[in-house]
């Protein structure tokens, strides 16, 4: 039946009345103002502190401009005080208090830092060390993450949280744990080893020939016999227990995050905050079942490093392909470097502009206000422990100030690079397990192709040897020692295809179980290239022992490490011979390239300086068809290109001492300033923000 109009008013009014009365308290809570594109957020605490403190702390936080705070992440003691009870009364009003202030919520699942009624209850939810002590209570990541109550223990309080939470308007996110790190090595997690390798291996005939374990009688007769290593042992054993703790990690999160998808909106976003250079699992493994990817970024002693640290920003876009957040960053100094110095002045803006430029679309300092005790109780703050701001609160909150001037102007805007350098968390580990020479770091190794690559392209993607190329018009591999058929396939198509791979030292060593190929190095590559490396040699550290180079690039050494190359197809050329050395390396080629159709594969055998780098980048580029994304600009000014939705953006960070004046290709709008430019000054850790027209 049909009612009039006026009959249906005073019904819809009740059953508003019903609506609103019955909504819990998690679910009333006054909805802040449209979400920014970029977001300035803070760590913060509320338990800590008392509850007639918590509007003084929002209000300076929303005078900075701050508009997220990601709490309750080590906050399991004061949710569930005792097994089977819960207090969220306190997080209702945390939430509504943040959201009075304009300020949005990420919550953290507490699983980190698990409460002592737990470990006291279930002991067996506690680490076993390496050394086989048991961990205790009073630290956090004292838990073992493949123990199946502790799991069900952590999607209990996961689901709780979700199900109170998971549609509230205020919380635009959630963090499950906090900074993956600790592995268990008790027989209980060395069975699901043997379990994990048995599903992968099927027999342990196939173990046995794929790891060559008749090298030293290593052969295995039983599954029960196979240990946990860490750092010596079968390099086939070593990795494949990386792999189970990646894939253990991904199951660990994906027991939360299955509950809190099941009981939330699809608008909030699922992460966890990884850690950069940290290679204590294969972050791309654990990545692929979030919906986005975010990092802690510390610098610690010293100053920032725009290369290494650019280059971890782009690792980590490079998880899902996509823009990130950073969760963590220091607010000026840490309390865990040997030497805690303080970002200077300007710095930590700087920083920040550095971050977006990178494809960060929020970034947060760790942490809001110096805690009164506890491990980390001198860690820099924004607020100190009387609630008043430090120095480096006002610079912050210029930060703050500027993200929301520049947010419409980056909004819908990511990166997008023509070079990618290909990363591997196998070979990093392969080669650290045998690095052959102390100082041959994987990650030195790959900043010495990113530095000069990125001054050339002022752009560029780190991603796995497995994604698609075509989009690239270089691709360089350095030091992918671990390449599977597959990968070799991948990239041996890019070359069919006109693009142009420069593989570094020690690429193509190595199969997918961290054992030799029967060809020498590039392995399955060699063919293609036209060449191979007839031997490797470790260069020692003394002046004497350095290795000349020359050729296109000009007159050089190797330090480090040298390949000695040879030629087997008449169209290979080489570009870098080695000078009088060893013997073995004198006249003996050290960068060779070959042209495969439209496209083109190169080796660099001989590790060199950064100035012959840059030269050999811009050969790179050249011979490629890379430019620069805004054309040249005085070194040691960075250029960070975004672009969407039609639009351009350049962001400029001078990390020169002395000020700097680029001249643009054409007139853009400075968009903190509002005015229309052709050239920009900028000071020592001066920014600009540019928005071509």
């Amino acid at each position: 039946m049909i009612l009039p109009t006026r009959k249906l008013l005073p019904l819809a009014f009740v059953s508003l009345f019903i609506f609103f009365a019955l909504r819990s308290p998690a679910q009333a809570q006054q909805q802040p103002e449209a979400q920014p594109p970029i977001y300035l957020g803070t760590a913060w605490y509320p338990e800590q502190w008392p509850e007639s403190r918590w509007d003084a702390d929002l209000t300076l936080m929303q005078q900075a401009g701050i508009r997220f705070v990601r709490i309750t992440e080590f906050a399991w003691s004061s949710i569930e005080p005792t097994e089977g009870v819960y207090k969220f009364d306190w997080v209702d009003h945390a939430i509504a208090d943040a959201a009075k202030h304009h300020i949005y919520v990420v919550l953290g699942t507490p699983t980190a830092a698990p409460p002592a009624w737990l470990t006291q209850k279930y002991p067996e939810t506690l680490r076993i060390k390496e050394d086989g002590r048991r961990d205790e209570h009073g630290n956090r990541e004292q838990f073992n993450w493949a123990n199946p109550k502790y799991r069900e223990l952590c999607r209990g309080i996961a689901e709780k949280m979700a199900e109170r939470y998971g549609h509230n308007p205020n919380v635009i996110g959630w963090q499950i744990d906090n900074e993956y790190a600790a592995e268990s090595y008790g027989p209980d997690v060395q069975k699901q080893f043997q379990d994990w390798l048995k599903a992968h291996y099927k027999t342990l005939d196939n173990l046995n020939e794929r790891w060559t374990t008749a090298y030293w009688s290593e052969t295995y007769t039983d599954w029960s016999q196979i240990p946990i290593e860490e750092k010596a042992g079968n390099p086939g054993l070593l990795l494949s227990w990386k792999r189970f703790v990646s894939d253990t990690y991904r199951s660990y999160q994906k027991n939360q995050l299955d509950v809190i998808r099941a009981n939330s909106d699809r608008r909030q976003f699922i992460t966890t905050n990884m850690m950069g250079w940290f290679d204590g699992y294969d972050h791309y493994t654990v990545s692929q079942d979030l919906d986005l990817a975010s990092w802690d970024d510390y610098v610690g002693r010293g100053h920032l490093d725009p290369y290494r640290n650019g280059a971890a920003h782009d690792l980590t876009r490079g998880f899902l392909r996509k823009n990130f957040w950073v969760m963590e960053t220091q607010p000026g100094f840490v309390n865990w470097a040997p030497v805690n110095t303080v970002l200077d002045k300007g710095e930590v803006r700087a920083m920040a502009w550095h971050d977006v430029g990178h494809g960060a679309d929020a970034v947060s300092y760790w942490q809001w206000r110096s805690d009164l005790n506890g491990q980390e109780e001198l860690h820099g703050t924004l607020i100190g422990a009387d609630g008043t701001p430090v120095p480096v609160y006002s610079e912050v909150a210029q930060i703050g100030k500027e993200f929301a001037k520049a947010g419409s102007a980056l909004a819908g805007t990511s990166v997008h690079s023509q070079v990618a350098i290909l990363h591997s968390y196998d070979s990093r580990w392969a080669i650290n397990w045998q690095r052959h020479n102390q100082a041959f770091d994987p990650v030195t190794q790959i900043v010495s192709y990113y530095k000069p690559l990125r001054e050339v392209a002022q752009s560029i993607d780190i991603v796995p040897p497995t994604t698609p190329l075509d989009g690239y018009k270089l691709v360089v591999a350095p030091g992918l020692e671990v390449i599977s058929e597959a990968e070799a396939e991948n990239l041996i198509a890019y070359v069919k295809n006109g693009g142009h791979l420069v593989l570094g030292q020690r690429t193509g060593m190595k199969n997918e179980d961290n054992g030799l190929w029967p060809e020498r190095e590039p392995g399955p590559l060699a063919e293609l290239l036209g060449g191979r490396v007839d031997q490797f040699y470790a260069i020692d550290d003394k002046p004497e022992d350095t290795v000349p180079v020359t050729g296109i690039w000009g007159d050089t050494t190797s330090k480090i490490w040298a390949e000695q190359l040879s030629t087997s197809a008449p169209d290979t050329k080489v570009l870098m011979r080695y000078g009088r050395s060893n013997g073995w390396l004198d006249g003996q080629p050290a960068v060779i390239t070959r042209k495969v159709g439209k496209g083109q594969i190169t080796y660099i055998g001989a590790w060199m300086d950064d100035a012959t780098m840059l030269r050999a980048a811009k050969w790179m580029a050249e011979t490629s068809g890379v430019t620069a994304a805004l054309g040249p600009v005085p070194m040691g000014v960075d250029v960070y290109p975004r672009e969407g939705e039609g639009k351009k953006v350049f962001i400029l960070v001078n990390f020169n001492k002395a000020p700097q004046t680029v001249t643009l290709p054409s007139a853009m709008r400075s968009v903190l300033d509002d005015k229309e430019v052709r050239t920009v000054s900028l000071p020592h850790y001066g920014v600009a923000v540019l928005q071509a027209k």
